[in-house]
Parts: structure tokens; C-alpha cells; sequence
């Protein structure tokens, strides 16, 4: 992965859809100066392709049908720390922002953007790969230091406290998410403990005080 300034910068692409792939496998095309060495859509082809094609930039999408983009993007990291990562993701919420700038990611870039900043994303990757860069970094670094201060809840913890708020059951958060009964059991002991509550009441009070919802629904 040297000389990335006098040679074309080479690329593995990583998202389940084919159309999505196509169309940045164009743009990149036409930038000239990069060169998409190979795709894949899944973390399982992706990792064999990274080993096969040793590319200088993973461009890969968040979510994949057998895992996480962003974990992707962390152990390519631990193994490749000269590799480029760009992060791309429908959802461009500070959540995933800060988990791929914590995964070690170079970009974070979300699929409503023009092509062109992919590109532009994928060309700082090879030439910068430990330096991360987002089109709403500093915005999202002002969000989180004027957040109010309180316990760390995960975003799935975030969305069950809102379905206890709610008033609704254990098997119908279980329900509603998609998980099993004990999982969402789970994520309920987490979050009592997470606010120091000994039950719903007490988790809803606590929540309410510490700005993590708006108000208790009756």
C-alpha cells in the first residue's frame, strides 16, 4: 500500500445490493484515479476478499446480512492499520458516526450523499487512513457535549425504555422488536440497573429526570 500518490488507489466495495455497488463502482470509474479491485456482500466475503486483494480502501456499508459493517470496519483495522476504511450507512445518526470514528473508520459518509463525496471520502482513506472525517463531525461533537449527562444507554436499551414508558409488557417489547422474551428480560434488568431503579416506575421516574425522555405517557 504505498506510492497511493502515483498509482491508482484500489478499492473493495462491501453492501448486499447490487444496484448500490454498481452505481459507486461507476463513480469511481469515471474519478480516474481509483480502481474497484473487487466487491463482496456479506462480512464473510468481504474478510476473504481482504485477504485476497489486500486493497488500500474497505469501503463497506453498515448493515449486512450476516453482521455489522462497522465491526467489519474494526477488525480491519486491528489487522490493516495502513488500510483506508470508509463507512457508509442509511442511517447517518451521531450513534453510528461515533461508533465507526471509535472502530478506527477514516470516513463516515451516508448513502444520501452525491457520489462524488464517496469518492472524495475513499481518496482521504488511502492517503489518511487514521484520520477520520464526516460532513457532520463537528456538529455531532457539539450534540454530544451539550447532551446532558446520565447513564450510557445502548440504542436498543434506548428503544425498550421507550416501550416501558409506554406502558407495554415484556412479551410485547419482546414483540415489537423482534426478540425473545428473555432478551428483552435482559435489556430490562440492564436498564434498571443502568438507572439504579428497582422497577418500571422507578426506571420511568428516573428517565424522566435524567432528560432521556420527554415526559411519561399515561
Amino acid at each position: 500500500m504505498t506510492g497511493v500518490q502515483e498509482q491508482q488507489i484500489t478499492v473493495l466495495l462491501v453492501d448486499d445490493h447490487q444496484l448500490i455497488r454498481e452505481g459507486l463502482r461507476r463513480a469511481f470509474d469515471r474519478a480516474g484515479d481509483v480502481e474497484v479491485v473487487g466487491e463482496a456482500a456479506t462480512v464473510a466475503e468481504a474478510v476473504d476478499a481482504l485477504h485476497r486483494l489486500s486493497p488500500d480502501v474497505l469501503v463497506t456499508d453498515v448493515k449486512l446480512p450476516d453482521g455489522d459493517g462497522i465491526v467489519l470496519a474494526e477488525k480491519a483495522r486491528k489487522s490493516s492499520p495502513a488500510l483506508g476504511v470508509v463507512v457508509l450507512t442509511m442511517y447517518a445518526g451521531d450513534d453510528k458516526l461515533f461508533a465507526a470514528l471509535d472502530a478506527g473508520a477514516s470516513a463516515f459518509v451516508g448513502k444520501d450523499a452525491p457520489a462524488e463525496e464517496v469518492v472524495a471520502a475513499a481518496r482521504h482513506a488511502a492517503a489518511n487512513p487514521r484520520a477520520f472525517t464526516a460532513r457532520d463531525l463537528a456538529d455531532a461533537m457539539q450534540r454530544r457535549m451539550n447532551a446532558p449527562t446520565g447513564p450510557k444507554l445502548s440504542p436498543r436499551e434506548r428503544e425498550v425504555l421507550d416501550l416501558l414508558v409506554d406502558g407495554l409488557a415484556i412479551s410485547q417489547i419482546a414483540r415489537r422488536l423482534y426478540i425473545s422474551e428473555s432478551t428483552a428480560k435482559t435489556h430490562v434488568a440492564n436498564i434498571y440497573e443502568k438507572l439504579g431503579a428497582g422497577n418500571r416506575a422507578q426506571a420511568v421516574m428516573a428517565a424522566v429526570r435524567l432528560g432521556l425522555v420527554e415526559r411519561q405517557n399515561e
